[in-house]
């Protein structure tokens, strides 16, 4: 299915974009080339290859410790709060 000039007008209109209207049958032209690269890798044969989590053989991504590093200070932090009703902080409605 090729691009068309009036469909990149169309998108580019809805998408609030200005397109000079010289410009407009290369974004096209471009965009076509495009889709017919992502349309040639459905012709590659990938029956026999085995799904990876990382480009090199035995590569795991590392994680660091998930390890407390601060003490709780909940009761310092509502000590500063101007309202608190039963360790909650209470704030004015915004919905009513």
């Amino acid at each position: 299915m090729a691009v068309t000039p009036e469909e990149i007008y169309r998108t580019a209109y809805l998408a609030r974009l200005k397109i000079e209207e010289d410009k407009i049958p290369e974004y096209a032209q471009n965009l076509n080339n495009l889709l017919k690269l992502a349309a040639s890798m459905n012709d590659v044969d990938t029956h026999n290859i085995d799904p990876m989590s990382h480009p090199l053989e035995g590569q795991v991504q590392r994680f660091r410790l998930d390890n407390v590093s601060e003490s709780n200070q909940r009761e310092l932090f509502l000590e500063n709060a101007p309202l608190t009703e039963g360790g909650l902080f209470l704030v004015p409605a915004v919905i009513e």
